[in-house]
């Protein structure tokens, strides 16, 4: 339940080599700026797309596959990785340390820092994807926002460093090693607008995450349902 093997089918995506043999799903962040830096030198911009004149490319370390559109006002950091027939949309934020594969959209005043984006992966509307990772054909609702750092996450006093983000999967509590993780999300996902995930979940695929749900930490099995339960009442005004 924690491999990528059960999120994801990384016949055809071309950086599958972000996992290793023995790997738990998360554990291909850990590898991402190194692979990137590898992939496309700290100081070099390949543009092989549609880059808008009002777009702003900040710093090295870019790559713009070809058919790659790139709208005014999108903002892209370096080092990231954009793969073929891609859109970035007005007003978009990359922050670096990303890789957004074939045919995905991030779109108007969406934010994405550290991420991985399979194969046609959308984040259309004002979203934000910290730290996580998207799987193939994932859509995400307007407003949907992937969290990455836990309400307590406070540097501790004597060592300055952060507590590390377990998740509990099967009666299992791991420690992915990580302050800061978003979702993981499995191929064919999709969420309704204004969902919240909370740091540290991992949702199986061609799960569906109804509007408003603020999911818990943790693992959603493939193929689920997910809810949120509430009564509303309509009254008269006095």
């Amino acid at each position: 339940m924690t491999e990528p093997n059960d999120f994801f089918n990384l016949s055809d995506f071309k950086h599958r080599d972000l996992w290793q043999k023995g790997d738990q799903v998360w554990d291909a962040l850990k590898r991402l700026q190194g692979y990137l830096e590898e992939l496309i030198s700290i100081d070099a911009t390949n543009i092989q797309g549609k880059v808008s004149s009002k777009a702003h490319i900040h710093g090295g370390g870019i790559y713009i596959g070809k058919d790659t559109i790139v709208e005014d006002g999108a903002y892209i950091s370096g080092p990231t990785f954009i793969n073929e027939g891609c859109i970035i949309r007005h007003d978009a934020y990359v922050r670096g340390n990303v890789i957004v594969g074939n045919g995905s959209i991030i779109g108007h005043s969406s934010e994405i820092k550290h991420s991985i984006l399979l194969n046609e992966s959308k984040a259309p509307h004002f979203a934000y994807v910290g730290d996580s990772i998207l799987g193939h054909r994932v859509n995400l609702g307007a407003g949907t926002k992937l969290s990455n750092l836990t309400i307590h996450s406070a540097e501790k006093s004597n060592t300055s460093k952060r507590s590390t983000i377990h998740i509990p999967v099967g009666g299992v509590n791991y420690d992915t090693g990580l302050t800061k993780l978003g979702a993981i999300l499995g191929d064919d996902v999709q969420t309704g607008c204004n969902c919240v995930t909370n740091p540290g979940c991992l949702v199986g695929p061609r799960t569906l995450i109804y509007a408003s749900t603020s999911l818990r930490k943790g693992y959603v099995p493939s193929d689920s349902l997910v809810k949120l339960s509430q009564e509303i009442t309509v009254d008269p005004k006095n």
